[in-house]
Parts: C-alpha cells; structure tokens; sequence
C-alpha cells in the first residue's frame, strides 16, 4: 500500500499548532489573536484520519476486493489511541485539570468517527460499480459533508445551543475533506478521473500553503468570533468553520501527490518520528498544563518539551508494544482462518 511519507511532517505541525493553542488559552501570549486560530491543527488531524482511514475502503472498493474487516480495524484503532487517552484522563483527573471539557472534546470527537467510518465507509463505496460517473457522485456526497460543519454552527449558535457546537457534525467536514482526497486520489491513480486544474495546484504547494496563511490571517481577525470561550454569532461561528476547511483543504492538498522536496522536508527521519509522536503530544499536553502555571514564553518550550517526553516514553514502553501485540495477534487469527476453511470472521 502507498506510503504517504510527507503526511507524518504534516502531522507533526498540525500537533504543534494545537500544542501553541492550547498553551496560549492557558497565558497572555503575544498576538494572541493568530496563537488562539492555531486551533486549526485540530482540522488537519481530522483531515488527515479521513483520508487514511476511508483509502483502504476506496481501493476495496474500486479492485472489487472485501472491505476492510472492521472488527480488526476497530482494534487496532483501539489499540493506538486508547493507551494514551486512558493514561492523559487517569493524569487529568488526578491533578485537577482545568480543561476536562476541552480534553472531552479533543479526544472524544476522533473517537466517534472512527466508530462511524465502517459503515459510512460502506455506504459511500457500495451499491454500484465504482465508474467516472459513480466517483463523481460520492464526491458530491462529501462535499456536501463539508458544508454540513459551518451551517451546524450556525444554525446551533443562533437557536441557543452552544453545546451542540462540541458535537461531531460541527467537524464532521473537515473529515469530510480527507475522505474526498482520498477518493480523488484513488480514481485518479487508477484512470477514473481524468486530468483537471487540480494536477497543477499539486506542483504548485507554496501557492496553496501561502493561500492557507492568507485565510489563517483572515481568521485571526474578529470577522470568525472571539478569540476566548465567549459566544461568537451564527455568522462568526459559520466563516470560522468554513475558512479551518479551506485552509485544511489547502494543507493537506499538496501533500498528497508531493514533490521531491516536499517529501524530503515533510517525510525525513525527524518527519517520521515526529509524526509518530505527534498523537501523544496532543495527548499529553494536558497533562503537563495541569502541573505547570507560567508566562506564555516559558509555558510553551515546557509544554513542548514534557509532552514529547511523555509522548516518547508511552510511544515506546506503551502504544508500540500494544499495536505490535495486535497486529501479531491479527496475524495468529488470519492463518487460523486460512487453516480452518470453514471459520467466518465477522466484519
């Protein structure tokens, strides 16, 4: 299967612009107006979870092959994500951190789609034979998925339920643009779609990562809602959510057909392990806020500093002995299969 190197360096900002984020809610940075729209990394994750995790169902799907087994997909999510979530929780809890919600939020959304993609990974990649016109129309169905997130924001904000903006159809777009580039992807590597202006705009990422800085500066304004927790109106709530997908679709874009530079940035050794740990420095980062209280300029190379330590130590001692133990575990089962003719694993 493709390896996408470059997205392990993509990943690995996206965490630190969350990290920054996170740790200007907690001081008085300077311009505190673009650290607090670094949120954004949280929509490269889920952009970047979409597309790794809805491709296998597409190249089923367009090789006429079974889909992905989801009960094995469900464990070995399981086993990536849950170690880490498990020790952060334990951690926050015992130290009394402030930002229970907001780790809720963090950790649960991912959660809840990866529940959801099996069957709507069935959903948009069966009932018909995967043809130019049958691409066509699932990637309408996403980018209507896309449009979902701002119009739910603004229509929860302006009907008086601001909880409901933490739900996951708020950022069920940004999903969303994974799953479409990984569909485009796909039908374009097999000759279902043809060429299109898309194949230059991915020769061309400065072009697209400098309109993504651009759109980013727009949303550092007061144009997307307040910069703390106070309440933004439905049309704020609606243009920030609209303008993290554009940008995401701008990141990520480019990175999917890279150049030869863009994979030696992205994709090196320091891209790879840094994406490796990327998960639990988002994780951990809660942790260490819950232990250390200082200004914006000392908090940040702590927080960075103490998550990648934790992040390496639980990567090493923790989540890769546990994702090893189920891939070998997945292993012992296939060859049991293959011995037992008869067996008929659940999907």
């Amino acid at each position: 299967m493709t390896r996408f190197r470059a997205l392990d360096g993509l990943r690995a900002i996206a965490a630190l612009a969350v990290l920054t984020s996170l740790v200007g809610r907690h001081s008085d940075p300077p311009f505190g107006a673009l650290v607090s729209r670094l949120d954004v990394g949280w929509a490269v994750f889920f952009a970047i979870s979409g597309f790794l995790l809805y491709r296998p169902h597409v190249l089923a799907w367009f090789s006429g092959a079974e889909p992905p087994l989801t009960l094995s997909y469900l464990r070995g999510r399981a086993l990536r994500i849950l170690p880490a979530l498990v020790v952060t929780v334990a951690l926050c809890l015992l130290l009394g951190s402030s930002d229970a919600a907001y780790l809720r939020w963090a950790l649960l959304t991912p959660l809840l789609f990866y529940l959801l993609l099996p069957g709507l990974g069935r959903l948009l990649t069966g009932y018909e034979r995967p043809t130019r016109r049958s691409v066509r129309w699932r990637m309408l169905v996403l980018v209507a998925l896309t449009v979902l997130g701002p119009v739910w924001m603004a229509v929860v904000t302006a009907t008086g339920h601001p909880q409901a903006r933490l739900w996951l159809p708020g950022y069920l777009g940004w999903f969303a643009v994974g799953m479409g580039f990984a569909l485009w992807q796909v039908a374009r590597a097999t000759g279902r779609l043809g060429t299109s202006a898309l194949d230059t705009l991915t020769r061309l990422p400065g072009t697209l990562w400098g309109i993504a800085a651009a759109l980013l500066l727009i949303a550092a304004t007061p144009l997307a809602g307040p910069f703390d927790q106070s309440e933004p109106a439905p049309a704020q709530a609606l243009l920030k959510n609209l303008l993290y997908t554009v940008i995401v679709a701008c990141v990520l874009f480019p990175v999917l057909t890279p150049t030869a530079q863009t994979v030696r940035v992205l994709g090196g050794r320091i891209g790879q392990l840094a994406g490796r740990l990327s998960y639990g420095v988002v994780a951990y980062q809660f942790v260490v806020l819950a232990l250390v209280d200082a200004p914006f300029v000392v908090l940040l190379p702590v927080t960075l500093v103490g998550s990648v330590a934790l992040a390496a130590v639980s990567y090493r001692w923790i989540e890769r002995p546990l994702t090893r133990l189920g891939k070998n575990t997945a292993v012992a089962r296939t060859v049991s299969s293959a011995s037992n003719p008869t067996s008929n694993p659940a999907r």
